[in-house]
């Protein structure tokens, strides 16, 4: 059987393979390497966005589509019968947690302005001492999955509380459904979303979600942007009542003349949260291994179902 895959240098990542699998790259899928017979596993680029999945249907034995993204909003529902979807759960972990540790804390002691100082060559001690700390923080992390789990970890040992919101309550586990945010939100510090998008978290943060949020909170959205109403959101922080650090947006790229770019209370990373050097040896550890499940006839993992 054949197995696309998006980089040259998965070949060398995927650990050993059975012999009868021949492992060939589509860079570009404007550009095939071969006939599209036989390919039964496929994994399309990071980030693809909806126009990748024009090739599902050029693909006749197509068995698996392997994402190498934890997000898999772009390819659900549009996956042939009798195909399985997989996406990178866990994979991101690491990163995107991170991401939303430096976000939180560079937020928080004002790192932005201090840059902005440094650009104009100005002492800016005045202008931003005393600044605000993480330590004693409740944060309520919308999103309760592995991800969600790494940032908790992460952010332990800052001397913060947490709160745990999913689509389902996990009440042995401490974890909260997702009904119950109008009356977790007020009660936070932090709130950070960690949710796939799917029909039922597009909009979750439009106009009364960021009402409940305290005065002072800060928004962290390192999940879809079209999870939050970007109008909402934008006359929000226009009120300076809260802040945000967002790596995601709706639309993305983010126009030059969005008002968001220029808010003095938002922090903007172009979606660079998953993207880091070792992304690749982790997912296309991933990869291997679901190529040798699946060559073996053994079940895969992190099969996407209804979104998630």
């Amino acid at each position: 059987m054949k197995v696309w895959i998006p980089h040259e240098s998965g070949r060398a990542l995927l650990g050993e393979l059975p012999r009868d699998i021949t492992v060939e790259v589509v860079e570009d899928p404007a550009r095939l390497p071969s006939a599209a017979a036989g390919v039964r596993f496929w994994v399309p680029p990071f980030l693809a966005g909806g126009d990748a999945t024009a090739l599902l249907g050029e693909l006749p034995d197509l068995a698996v589509v392997q994402l190498l993204s934890a997000g898999a909003d772009a390819w659900a529902g549009r996956i042939p019968e009798g195909v399985t979807l997989c996406d990178a759960r866990g994979v991101h972990d690491p990163s995107t947690a991170e991401w939303v540790v430096a976000a939180i804390l560079s937020q928080l002691r004002a790192f932005p302005a201090l840059a902005r100082a440094q650009a104009r060559r100005e002492w800016a001690y005045a202008e931003v001492a005393p600044t605000d700390e993480l330590a004693g923080k409740r944060v309520l992390i919308v999103g309760a999955g592995s991800i969600g789990a790494a940032v908790r970890d992460r952010l332990a040992p800052f001397e913060v509380s947490f709160t745990l919101v999913a689509r389902t309550a996990r009440p042995e586990q401490g974890v909260h459904g997702v009904e119950e945010l109008p009356g977790l939100l007020p009660e936070a510090d932090v709130v950070v979303l960690l949710v796939p998008l799917t029909e039922q978290t597009r909009g979750l943060v439009d106009e009364k979600f960021l009402a409940a949020m305290r005065n002072g909170a800060l928004l962290v959205n390192a999940a879809r942007g079209p999870v939050a109403r970007t109008e909402a959101l934008v006359a929000e922080l226009r009120t300076g009542r809260i802040s945000a650090a967002l790596d995601v947006t709706d639309p993305e790229p983010l126009p030059a003349d969005h008002p968001l770019w220029a808010m003095p209370n938002v922090l903007l990373t172009p979606h660079v949260a998953g993207s880091v050097r070792g992304l690749l040896p982790r997912a296309y550890r991933l990869v291997g291994e679901q190529v040798r499940r699946f060559a073996a006839g053994e079940p895969l993992v992190n099969a996407v179902v209804d979104g998630y």
